[in-house]
């Protein structure tokens, strides 16, 4: 991890060290597994003791924000936490319309992320952008399904940082997590669909472009339009996928009343004399 520690100021307290570390979580510069230089350099870093640094990193600790693993260092802890609880999660993958609703929230919100982001994106940001899209350039070259997949939250991450909003941020960290924890497993359906791959690179494209382009407008209707097709996407794919259901079982039916032969005719039973 590059040096993302600042030298302490001031009196150089454990308490400063702990609001410069919370400072970064909440800022999303800090992520949910990082893990923190070792204690030598990170004392350095904040150019404190080691006992203020121990002093810092215990009561971060204690309330949940680092996690130690014996052996494995001081990480950042699993700070962004389900947008619901369980029993809701669960109750959403079993429930078609939550689908909807979830891409209907996920529209409104992505809108204000690229929207913000257009508006305040620093050439940091841009940097990451641009790196994301070179990977996702290259992951469609190669038509990595898997990697396009996981690329695809990625860029969606990025732009939420780039917003600058911290309540934006978590809540759409948290709201991602629905889909890389497998809640709509249906999701993936989206790149099954003719020409969906093309269309999503070039959705993320408008998007990025937009953004890099500082055009607020531009960026927060081509969030909506991409989510738009997703939506149609998912739809026309578990349509598709229905149809495929009921063909195959229409062969299989037939195959086994005699490779494909139309059924013999129920006759009508005969007058008796």
């Amino acid at each position: 991890m590059s040096d993302i520690f600042s030298r302490i100021e001031h009196s150089r307290t454990a308490d400063e060290v702990v609001q410069q570390i919370e400072s970064l979580i909440l800022e999303g510069v800090l992520r949910t597994g990082d893990r923190l230089p070792g204690e030598r350099e990170l004392a350095r870093q904040f150019e404190v003791s080691r006992p203020i640094l121990r002093d810092a990193l215990k009561s971060l600790e204690g309330r949940g924000l680092l996690t130690t693993r014996p052996g494995g260092g001081t990480h950042v802890a699993d700070v962004i936490g389900q947008l619901f609880t369980k029993p809701v999660t669960d109750l959403i993958s079993m429930h078609r319309k939550a689908v909807t609703d979830y891409l209907e929230y996920r529209r409104e919100i992505e809108a204000i992320a690229a929207e913000y982001a257009a508006r305040r994106a620093t050439s940091d940001d841009l940097a990451l952008l641009d790196r994301i899209m070179a990977r996702m350039d290259e992951a469609h070259r190669t038509g990595d399904f898997d990697d396009e997949a996981e690329i695809d939250i990625e860029f969606h991450h990025a732009v939420c940082e780039c917003a600058h909003n911290m309540i934006l941020l978590h809540t759409l960290r948290s709201c991602y997590r629905l889909l890389s924890e497998g809640v709509f497993q249906n999701r993936l359906l989206v790149f099954t669909v003719p020409g969906a791959r093309e269309a999503l690179l070039a959705q993320h494209k408008a998007i990025y472009t937009a953004i890099k382009a500082g055009d607020p407008a531009a960026a927060r209707q081509a969030a909506m339009d991409h989510i738009s097709y997703v939506e149609r996407s998912m739809l026309e794919a578990e349509r598709s996928g229905d149809w495929q259901r009921v063909s195959r079982l229409r062969l299989r039916q037939r195959s086994e009343a005699g490779d494909g032969a139309p059924r013999q005719r129920i006759s009508e039973p005969a007058e008796k004399p």
